[in-house]
C-alpha cells in the first residue's frame, strides 16, 4: 500500500491494493490476537461469515503462538494447567471469561474450545492475528509467559521484551506447522492501533515498532502471509482525537467501522459486498422494536420481513442467518 496527500481534505489516504485472495461468507475465518482482532471477529460476526475466536483476548505473539500450538497439539488441559486465585480458578494461557467458580467449569469451557477450535483451525482459509505489544510478562516460577496476568502482584511476573528476530524464528516454525496441517491456509497479520500508554509514549512506538518490522519479515519470507495496515489507518489516517474513545487510546465506533470498510474494500468481492448490504437490512429488521406490538402495522411488517429472511436464504443458502 502507499499514502497520497489529498489536499481538498486536509488527509493523508492509504491506498491498499485489493487482494486477489477473497474472503467470502463460504470462507471459514479463525481471529487471534488483541482487542482490535475482537472487534473485526465481531463485525464479521454481525455480517454473517463463519468465525471462530479462540482464547479471548491474547495482546502479545509469544501468547498468540502458544494458543495455535495448543490448538495444533490438540491439547487437553488438566488441574495443572490452572490455578487458584481469588475464588476462582484461571489458566495463565487464556483470558479472564474463561475462569470459573469451579475447576470442572473452567476446564470444560477450556477444553470444549479447544476441541471445536482444533478441528476448525485444520479446515480454515484464513487465519487473522493482530499482534498488540511486543512486551511479555513472564511467571517468575515457571518461566513461562502469560497472556493474561489475571491480576496477580506484580512481583510474581518478569516483564520482557520480544526481539525482532525471536517474533520470526517462532512465526516460522510456526507457519510450517499450520501449513502441514492446512496447506491452503491464507494467514494475514496486522498490528492494533491501540497504544499501550502504560508503557510510555516512546516505548509503545518501540514496541509497535518491533511488531512491524517482524510482521514484514516474515510476510517476506512466507509466501501465505499478507499484511493489512489497521495500524497505519488509524495513525496516519484517522490521526484525529475525535476518532478515539475517551480515554483517547482506543478507537471509537466510526473509526472501527472506517477500517472495517477498509478490510472489505482489501478482501471482499462484489457478490460478499452486496450479501452484507441484504445481511445489515434483515438483522436492524430483525432488532427492530415497535411502540405497540399488537399493532397491524407491525404484523404487515413482521410478514413482509420473514418473506425477505426467506427469499435471502434461497438466494443465498451458504449464508447462516
Amino acid at each position: 500500500y502507499h499514502e497520497q496527500i489529498n489536499i481538498v481534505n486536509f488527509r493523508t489516504i492509504i491506498n491498499i491494493p485489493e487482494s486477489s485472495l477473497k474472503i467470502s461468507h463460504k470462507s471459514q475465518i479463525l481471529l487471534m490476537g488483541s482487542c482490535f482482532a475482537q472487534n473485526m471477529a465481531r463485525k464479521l460476526s454481525e455480517n454473517k461469515f463463519v468465525v471462530q475466536n479462540p482464547f479471548g483476548v491474547l495482546y502479545n505473539p509469544l501468547s498468540i503462538a502458544e494458543g495455535l500450538n495448543i490448538l495444533l497439539e490438540q491439547k487437553t488441559f488438566t488441574e495443572k494447567d490452572l490455578f487458584f486465585d481469588k475464588n476462582q480458578w484461571h489458566s495463565f494461557a487464556y483470558h479472564s471469561s474463561y475462569s470459573a467458580d469451579s475447576r470442572e467449569e473452567c476446564l470444560g469451557k477450556i477444553n470444549d474450545e479447544i476441541v471445536q477450535n482444533s478441528e476448525f483451525i485444520r479446515k480454515a482459509d484464513f487465519l487473522v492475528l493482530t499482534f498488540g505489544t511486543s512486551f511479555v510478562y513472564r511467571l517468575k516460577s515457571s518461566g513461562e509467559v502469560v497472556a493474561n496476568c489475571h491480576k496477580i502482584e506484580a512481583n510474581k511476573f518478569v516483564r520482557e521484551q520480544c526481539s525482532v528476530e525471536g517474533i520470526v524464528s517462532t512465526y516460522n516454525r510456526l507457519i510450517t506447522g499450520l501449513k502441514t496441517i492446512n496447506p491452503d491456509l491464507t494467514i494475514v497479520f496486522t498490528v492494533s492501533p491501540i497504544r499501550h500508554w502504560k508503557d510510555g509514549a516512546h516505548q509503545n512506538q518501540i514496541s509497535k515498532s518491533i511488531l512491524l518490522l517482524a510482521i514484514d519479515e516474515l510476510v517476506r519470507l512466507n509466501n501465505c502471509a499478507l499484511y493489512f495496515p489497521a495500524y497505519e489507518l488509524m495513525l496516519d489516517d484517522l490521526r484525529d482525537y475525535r476518532f478515539y474513545k475517551e480515554d483517547m487510546l482506543h478507537p471509537n465506533d466510526v473509526a472501527i467501522e472506517y477500517i472495517w470498510e477498509a478490510f472489505g474494500n482489501c478482501f471482499f468481492a462484489k457478490e460478499t459486498k452486496q450479501i452484507n448490504k441484504e445481511v445489515a437490512v434483515l438483522v436492524k429488521n430483525e432488532n427492530h422494536r415497535p411502540f405497540n406490538p399488537n399493532s397491524e402495522n407491525y404484523a404487515v411488517f413482521l410478514s413482509e420481513n420473514k418473506e425477505k429472511t426467506e427469499q435471502f436464504k434461497l438466494k443465498y443458502p451458504f449464508v447462516k442467518l
